[in-house]
């Protein structure tokens, strides 16, 4: 099993490229960073883990420049995002920053997508709570054909790309996995429909072994087969014997958590993860 870390890339954080170099020499798999555009100061939204929104939602940089420069720092980690606000996206443009990404990585980078929970964050993009999911869907089938075809356009409810041109293609053939974040049976259909993978929250009352049943079930139940696809559990408990369980079950890749705190701080947090990594 592949253990990672997940970050929310602060400006009052850790350098991406040092963070990145830091996690590739100490043994880490990969390098997950969380998105929002922008808070907007109604707060209408209430925060998913309840209490106030901590400091770090408002604080990120782009992910796709932060892991950018985490690229640039590195040889062999994994780039990822965790996840991509895909409703509050452009297709096009952000079609051209995956490939980009992945093909100056040299293949390295995975498109972790959620539909997002700020209901006013992704008014101000233009996109609905209501039809996020089938707008995230169109769009990641959109950029899908712009990875993989010479000439590719989409006609959809909400994507509408007349046939176009677009590079660079992905290094990563036929284009960077797609992880998509949630927990819900929605979740997995969608996961099996268009994707190449599940990205879950490991919460409380977690199951490694019922998560890849589930998974697997949902893929039969579709006519996919579940070896095409991953599962990537984010926030898992960095505990040596509870990921010995998960990797026990079939969970492919765990990501920790990389916390809210000043470089110093994080590089003595990353000192004692490392370990977890030989686990």
């Amino acid at each position: 099993m592949k253990v990672g870390v997940f970050y929310f890339p602060t400006d009052y954080g850790i350098d991406p490229g040092e963070l990145g170099a830091a996690l590739e020499a100490r043994g880490f798999e990969s390098l997950f960073v969380c998105e929002h555009t922008h808070i907007p100061v109604s707060r209408r939204s209430p925060f998913p883990g309840g209490g106030d929104l901590p400091k770090r939602y408002a604080h990120t940089h782009d992910p796709f420049v932060a892991l950018a420069f985490a690229a640039a720092a590195t040889k062999r980690l994994v780039l990822g995002t965790g996840v991509c606000l895909v409703p509050q996206r452009d297709p096009i443009v952000t079609a051209k920053s995956v490939a980009s990404l992945d093909r100056l990585s040299g293949g390295r980078f995975e498109f972790g997508i959620g539909g997002g929970w700020n209901v006013e964050e992704m008014e101000n993009h233009g996109a609905r709570y209501d039809t996020r999911f089938k707008l995230m869907q169109e769009r990641v089938l959109a950029m899908k054909a712009l990875w993989t075809e010479e000439v590719a356009g989409f006609d959809g409810e909400f994507v509408k790309i007349e046939p176009s041109w677009l590079y660079p293609k992905p290094a990563r053939k036929p284009h960077p996995p797609v992880l998509l974040g949630g927990e819900t049976d929605h979740t997995l259909r969608r996961v099996v429909g268009f994707c190449d993978g599940w990205f879950p929250r490991a919460g409380a009352g977690f199951d490694p072994a019922v998560a890849v049943g589930r998974l697997r079930a949902a893929a039969e139940k579709a006519g996919r087969d579940p070896a095409t696809l991953t599962t990537t559990v984010f926030r898992a408990p960095p505990e040596a014997g509870t990921l010995a369980r998960y990797g026990a079950a079939g969970i492919d890749r765990v990501l920790l958590e990389v916390p809210d705190l000043d470089r110093d701080g994080i590089l003595r947090r990353l000192d004692e993860l490392a370990p977890l990594t030989r686990a």
